[in-house]
C-alpha cells in the first residue's frame, strides 16, 4: 500500500495499516493540520470550508472522516457532493469560504484517493503553505473545539449547475455558433463526476447529439482513468462507427481534457491547450504560460499572435503563479489542463470544452483539419532509474555544464532548448529516478535525443 505526502496534498491507496495508505487515522491528522492552517491564514473568516468529491468507491468513507474532522475543528462544512475539481474551486469563491477540500486522486486507479487542499481563493496551496500543513500533521499538536463550538454540516448540490452557468457566461463561449454547427459529440467520463456534468454542459451549449460512454458516476472505472491514447481505444472506435464530430475524454475529477478526432485519431493532450489558446488569442491577444515539460507548439502559436510565452516549473500552482506575474490571458499544462483566468485560476475541462467547440464552430473545419494547422511536435517521455547512493543533483549540474552553450533553464531540473528540439530532466522527490522528456519534430528525433541524454548520464555515473 502507498501513502504519498506532498505540499499539494496527500494521496494514497485505501486499506492496510495506518501510515501505509490513505486510511482514517491519516486522514484525520492531515485534515486537522489543514484546518489549523486555514484558521491562521484565512482573511474571509466565514468559518466555512467547502468539500467536493469525485465518484470513487472510497469517496463516501473519506468524506465522512474529513467532514467529521472539520466539524471537530469548529468549521462549518458545505458539502457540495459529487463535483469536479474546478467546480469545487469555484464553489469556494462563491461561498466566500475560508478554504476547500477536493476528495479525488485525479487519474489514479480506483483503489487510490486523495485530499487536495484549496485556499480562500479556490486555488491550491503554494510550497510554503503546503510545507506548513505537512509539518503540523507530523507534530500532531492539535487542539479541537469544545462542544458548544463544533461546526455544522450543510449540503448544497447546486454547484454543478452554477459551474455550467459560469461557463456559459464567458464572453468567448459562442452558444449560438455551437448550436448552428450541429455537432455530434462522444464523451467518455470513466464512470465518475464527468458523467453527471458533461451531458448537462453539452445540452446547455446546444449540442443535441451526445453519445455517452462510461457516464455512470459509480467509481467503477472501466479502463485506466488516465486519458492517454492506449486507454482510449473504445472511444476511438466509437468515433468512427457513430460518424461523430469530436470526442471528449476527462479524468475522474474533470480537470484534464483529451480530444479525439472524427476519424478516431487522438488530437493529442498536449494540443488541447494549444487549440484553446489559439482561439482565445485570436480574440484577446496577450501572453501565455505552460510548464517546462509542455509542447513548444504553445510558444509558436503565442508568438504568431504577437504575445509572449513563459515557461513555469512543473505543477499547477507554479503555472498559476507565472500566469499572474505575466498577465497571461490563457495558460495550463500539456496534460490537457486549460487554465482560463476569465473563469478562474484552475484547470477546467468544462471551460476547455466550451471554448474548443466555439473555436471549432468558427473555423468550419473538421477536428483533424484543425489539428493539422498547428506545429507538429512529438514528445518522448522516459525515465532513468539510479541507485540510491547516486547524487542526482550533481548529475543535473553536470548535464547543465555539458550544454552551457545552449539555452538552459534550471528553475525546475534542467531544460535544454535547442533550435529545433528540447529535453527536460527532472529528478523524482520520492525515488532515485531522473525523468527525461524530449520533444522534436518527429518521434525518432525525440527518442534519439532521450537516448543521447541517457548515454551522457551513464558516463557521468
Amino acid at each position: 500500500m502507498s501513502l504519498i505526502k506532498s505540499i499539494s496534498g496527500i494521496r494514497g491507496t485505501i486499506g492496510g495499516k495506518s501510515g501505509d495508505g490513505l486510511n482514517p487515522l491519516d486522514i484525520v491528522k492531515f485534515v486537522t493540520a489543514y484546518a489549523q492552517w486555514v484558521r491562521l491564514n484565512s482573511t474571509k473568516k466565514s468559518n466555512k470550508i467547502v468539500v467536493g468529491r469525485d465518484a470513487r468507491l472510497s469517496g463516501e468513507m473519506v468524506f465522512q472522516v474529513v467532514s467529521g474532522t472539520l466539524l471537530g475543528m469548529g468549521f462549518d462544512v458545505v458539502n457540495i457532493g459529487l463535483a469536479s475539481t474546478p467546480t469545487t474551486e469555484l464553489a469556494v469563491v462563491m461561498e466566500h469560504a475560508d478554504g476547500g477540500l477536493i476528495l479525488t486522486a485525479s487519474h489514479n486507479p480506483k483503489h487510490w484517493n486523495a485530499l487536495k487542499l484549496l485556499n480562500e481563493h479556490g486555488e491550491f496551496l503554494n510550497a510554503e503553505e503546503g510545507a506548513y500543513v505537512l509539518c503540523a500533521a507530523e507534530a500532531e499538536n492539535f487542539t479541537y473545539s469544545e462542544v458548544d463550538e463544533l461546526g455544522t454540516l450543510t449540503e448544497d448540490h447546486t454547484y454543478n449547475q452554477k459551474h455550467i452557468d459560469a461557463v456559459l457566461a464567458l464572453k468567448l463561449v459562442d452558444v449560438e455558433a455551437i448550436k448552428a454547427a450541429g455537432f455530434k459529440v462522444v464523451i467518455d467520463c470513466v464512470n465518475s463526476v464527468g458523467g453527471i456534468v458533461l451531458p448537462r454542459l453539452l445540452a446547455a451549449l446546444g449540442v443535441n447529439e451526445v453519445v455517452k460512454l462510461n457516464c455512470t458516476a459509480d467509481g467503477r472505472f472501466t479502463h485506466n482513468p488516465e486519458p492517454l491514447p492506449e486507454n482510449l481505444t473504445e472511444i476511438a472506435a466509437c468515433m468512427r462507427t457513430e460518424k461523430a464530430t469530436v470526442g471528449f475524454v476527462v479524468d475522474p475529477d474533470v480537470d484534464r481534457l483529451a480530444l479525439v478526432c472524427e476519424n478516431g485519431d487522438m488530437f493529442g493532450e498536449e494540443y488541447t491547450l494549444v487549440s484553446v489558446a489559439d482561439y482565445v488569442l485570436t480574440h484577446t491577444p496577450g501572453n501565455t504560460v505552460s510548464n517546462l515539460s509542455s509542447t513548444r507548439a504553445l510558444r509558436d502559436v503565442t508568438m504568431s499572435h504577437g504575445g509572449t510565452y513563459t515557461a513555469a516549473a512543473v505543477g499547477e500552482v507554479n503555472v498559476v503563479t507565472a500566469m499572474k506575474a505575466n498577465n497571461a490571458v490563457i495558460g495550463g499544462e500539456g496534460n490537457g489542463g486549460v487554465i482560463y483566468p476569465e473563469s478562474h485560476y484552475g484547470r477546467d475541462a468544462l471551460v476547455g470544452i466550451a471554448l474548443f467547440l466555439s473555436h471549432l464552430a468558427h473555423t468550419g473545419k473538421t477536428v483533424s483539419e484543425l489539428r493539422a494547422t498547428y506545429p507538429a511536435y512529438y514528445i518522448d517521455k522516459q525515465k532513468m532509474e539510479l541507485t540510491p547512493d547516486i547524487d542526482v543533483d550533481a548529475i543535473l549540474v553536470a548535464v547543465k555544464k555539458r550544454f552551457a552553450n545552449e539555452q538552459v533553464n534550471d528553475i525546475d531540473g534542467v531544460k535544454i532548448d535547442f533550435p529545433d528540439k528540447w529535453v527536460h530532466l527532472r529528478k523524482s522527490n520520492t525515488e532515485p529516478i531522473i525523468r527525461i522528456y524530449s520533444e522534436a519534430a518527429t518521434k525518432p528525433e525525440a527518442e534519439a535525443l532521450s537516448s543521447q541524454i541517457k548515454e551522457i548520464i551513464a558516463t557521468l555515473i
